[in-house]
């Protein structure tokens, strides 16, 4: 059966979004180019973006609701269904995934008691997969309504969970402390952070992702020894390092009876 049209928001809810909405499409010589951040907009009002959302953008910008759902639908950022206040991803990617990343997604699994796309009964969290969360060296990583967390273990992880589901503040280990997911799509949508001193919580990249920059310019770096899983360095070896690739955590499960290490000829 053919849907019915989409119910408009409230009168108050739309004259604001439509004066936010102005202010973003007045970034772009074209107003169609405005679509990803408008919804973005829409999902901070909901948690996701709703069919009422996407028949405001078409309204606003001039378009068909199937030109936005098209875009809607193509990118994962954007929820389709209501979502927990804290978006976690688990990188499953080749990398992260032999670092231990599937060993903490199942984990994260089996403690929350969801699935992949899942939200907990209490709406605070929904645990998803993702491919990539693009910062390799610091494998296994989770993300947190897009903020980093690094070297992640299975009990790690499950604090971090406990944490948010709980109220307590947690600081992801680069970037500014945690927002809610609606309050990160407003961001997302180009509006600025307003809480104090989030701006300068941001930061930069880490010190492993800056090695290959430091050598381009001439700059000496240790070097470091990488030890075998669960070998422990010998003598007055360092014990602070600078990502799981320096000192491989204890998280791969995809292969326990191959641990990580140096092979020797070719086929052994």
């Amino acid at each position: 059966m053919p849907q019915l049209p989409a119910p408009d928001y409230p009168a108050d809810v739309r004259a604001r979004l439509e004066a936010d909405a102005k202010e973003v499409i007045a970034r772009y010589p074209d107003s169609r180019s405005a679509l990803l951040p408008l919804l973005h907009l829409v999902q901070s009002e909901e948690g996701h973006v709703t069919r009422t959302g996407m028949q405001f953008c078409a309204d606003v910008l001039g378009l068909t609701t199937a030109e936005v759902t098209a875009v809607a639908t193509f990118y994962t950022m954007y929820r389709r269904k209501p979502s927990g206040d804290y978006q976690v991803g688990v990188c499953t990617n080749t990398l992260c995934a032999v670092m231990g990343g599937d060993a903490i997604f199942e984990d994260l699994k089996q403690h929350l008691g969801v699935g992949n796309n899942e939200t907990t009964e209490d709406g605070k969290v929904t645990l998803e997969h993702i491919e990539c969360n693009a910062a390799c060296d610091f494998a296994p990583v989770v993300m947190v309504n897009w903020e980093f967390f690094d070297n992640q273990t299975p009990g790690s992880a499950r604090q971090l969970v406990d944490d948010l589901r709980a109220g307590r503040e947690v600081q992801p280990t680069r970037g500014a402390r945690l927002c809610t997911f609606k309050e990160t799509a407003r961001i997302l949508a180009g509006f600025p952070d307003e809480r104090e001193g989030a701006v300068d919580e941001s930061g930069g990249a880490g010190p492993a992702s800056l090695i290959g920059l430091r050598l381009a310019k001439g700059e000496a770096v240790p070097a470091r020894v990488v030890h075998p899983r669960g070998e422990a360095p010998q003598g007055d070896a360092a014990s602070e390092h600078l990502s799981s690739h320096d000192a491989p955590q204890q998280t791969s499960a995809s292969d326990p009876d191959h641990p990580a290490g140096p092979t020797a000829e070719e086929g052994e």
